[in-house]
């Protein structure tokens, strides 16, 4: 901005370019439009990242309801195998949080953290563990062996994870371990995770429309660029009474109002992919790892993990 409207009031002090200075008007219906489109893509957008908070939320509460149910509905007389098998449970939620967030940190064609040059720069204050660790050595910790390998086989992790939990409990359910009635309800808590998940998907899988972000983007450069011209013709207006130093005014207004509108395009363009590894992102690492913590405490273990702390000021 500093550019734009430094250049055209040079030109037109000092060279006497008259034909710079356009009438107010049509620069004021451009910026009316361009606020109107810019706040429907900003509340768009941020109607994104909302629904992706609360998904998240509501896997938090499916979780630890999952927690609860298998420490009160897989009873056996063997202790040992009962505490064996509430962990295999519950570390087996552990594998599908892992799987879904590692899903929802791949990159996309129409993602823009790893394509725009300031995002790039901004990655230098914080990292996303998603792309700093691998999802076979994390799945590792939860699942046995041969069903890592089974699960990294499949193309859909988190799917193929709790298809093996649903199968795990139906096995359960034939040996009497669980009755029928606590067997439909752990089946129900699988079917919201389900839900959960696909909600996820369709965030992640479905960008923002392209026509609106492009129309969007076009209009608020189109009026950046005349928004100095509008002014000049305005201040010049007020040569005759206060001097012709009082064109100079287009400078510092347009650098304000312009600021306005890129920074509006730029927070909406922030919060059009809220799992892609971006400073303002649902933090879902951190969350699965609360989750985490919640759910060994319900183990009963004492070596729990340490909670995701913010690294300046983000948490992923």
């Amino acid at each position: 901005m500093l550019l734009l409207s430094t250049i055209p009031t040079v030109l037109f002090y000092f060279l006497d370019i008259k034909w710079l200075a356009i009438p107010w008007v049509p620069v004021a219906l451009l910026g009316t439009a361009t606020a109107f489109i810019s706040g429907f893509k900003n509340t768009q957008t941020y109607n994104r990242m909302w629904e992706a908070r609360q998904i998240y939320g509501a896997i938090i509460n499916s979780s630890r309801a999952l927690g609860i149910m298998v420490k009160d509905f897989v009873r056996t007389s063997d202790k040992v195998e009962q505490a064996a098998l509430h962990k295999e449970i519950i570390y087996r939620h552990f594998a599908w949080l892992t799987a879904l967030r590692f899903q929802l940190r791949e990159t996309k064609s129409w993602e823009n953290i790893k394509t725009k040059s300031y995002n790039k720069e901004y990655l230098q204050y914080y990292q996303v563990p998603e792309w700093e660790s691998s999802l076979d050595e994390e799945l590792k910790t939860f699942l046995s062996a041969e069903e890592c390998q089974y699960i990294l086989s499949t193309k859909n992790r988190a799917t193929q994870t709790i298809a093996r939990q649903s199968s795990r409990l139906k096995t359960l359910n034939e040996r009497g371990i669980i009755s029928d009635y606590n067997y439909v309800a752990l089946a129900n808590q699988l079917k919201d995770l389900y839900d959960q998940q696909g909600k996820c998907e369709r965030i992640k899988n479905f960008p923002y429309p392209r026509q609106f972000s492009s129309i969007n983007l076009y209009f608020t450069n189109l009026f950046c660029l005349l928004l100095p011209l509008g002014f000049i013709g305005e201040f010049s207006k007020l040569t005759e009474k206060f001097g012709e130093s009082m064109v100079w005014l287009t400078i510092p207004f347009s650098i304000i109002l312009g600021w306005v509108f890129l920074v509006l395009e730029q927070i909406g363009e922030s919060t059009e992919n809220p799992f892609e590894g971006g400073a303002n992102d649902i933090p879902i690492t951190q969350i699965s790892r609360n989750i985490e913590i919640d759910l060994r405490e319900m183990l009963g273990e004492k070596d729990l993990p340490p909670a995701i702390s913010a690294q300046h000021t983000i948490v992923l």
